[in-house]
């Protein structure tokens, strides 16, 4: 499978793609870099922010190192929805997505990646609920169709789990299973998303692919990248982009991946799951 470079910007830290169903367009973060960028264009903040839902054709729900926030795409304009651990200043948000309830989830880390430092929240119908405690790295936020089961992974501790949701509101269930256990020394699970089979796609950050797993958790296929730290993908129709990063890298590594930072795509790779919309 080919990738090409869907945009030259590099970031440090590109995170959070979210392909916005109504306008057919993408956006992503650099995290350190206190940007939202999209195709010719970006706005910049004053404040990390790492992932977002799509609103309405032209809001979005976007989580900040301290909140979330309601942002008006045209406008630029800013409205608080809810805090999220704005009372820590040692964390800030990661990785985060909707799910078939209207719900964002989102998960916090320690801006050093300190040991136990984060969580992973849900948002819905204006509650913010703390799931689960004590995550490192929170990453690979992701529903199965028909909203049966989250993912989730500590990129930290090389796990992935799958937690079962309630039917009705689209809360967890019961104790989350493993679902991949890649140990600490293993592929380290990034972000990742669902296609429309139930098909697993993780950035491995430090291998230089994504990798598809069965929903039973068998190796399917890779998607190998000119970079080493993919960090997460996401589907526009059948389109598979990839966001990417720099951070860590020296300037000798900079120099053996000049396109570190960059967002990728590959074509035509398996139908995928339209976002869901944020309901607040």
């Amino acid at each position: 499978m080919e990738v090409s470079v869907f945009d030259p910007r590099p970031c440090d830290l590109g995170e959070g793609p979210l392909w916005h169903p109504t306008r057919a367009q993408l956006f992503w973060f650099d995290i350190n870099g206190h940007r939202m960028m999209t195709s010719g264009g970006e706005w910049q903040f004053d404040r990390p922010v790492s992932a977002a839902g799509w609103l309405a054709e032209d809001n979005l729900l976007i989580a900040t190192d301290r909140d979330l926030i309601r942002f008006h795409i045209e406008t630029g304009a800013q409205e608080p929805v809810a805090p999220l651990e704005a009372d820590n200043p040692v964390t800030r948000s990661n990785d985060g997505r909707a799910d078939p309830w209207g719900g964002f989830w989102i998960g916090t880390m320690g801006k050093a990646a300190e040991p136990g430092a984060g969580a992973i929240y849900r948002y819905y119908r204006g509650e913010l609920r703390r799931l689960f405690p004590d995550i490192t790295i929170p990453n690979a936020i992701c529903f199965a169709p028909g909203g049966a089961h989250a993912y989730f992974a500590d990129t930290a501790r090389g796990i992935v789990w799958r937690q079962a949701l309630e039917a009705n509101d689209g809360w967890p269930t019961g104790t989350p299973e493993i679902y991949l256990d890649h140990g600490a020394d293993g592929p380290n699970p990034d972000g990742a998303v669902i296609d429309a089979a139930g098909n697993f796609w993780c950035a491995e950050w430090g291998s230089a692919r994504v990798r598809c797993y069965s929903p039973t958790g068998a190796v399917l296929r890779d998607i190998a990248l000119p970079v080493s730290q993919p960090s997460c993908p996401a589907f526009g129709g059948s389109d598979l982009y990839i966001t990417t990063a720099r951070e860590g890298l020296s300037a000798e590594a900079l120099a053996e991946e000049p396109q570190a930072g960059q967002v990728f795509v590959a074509r035509n790779v398996a139908p995928g799951q339209p976002e869901h919309k944020v309901i607040l």
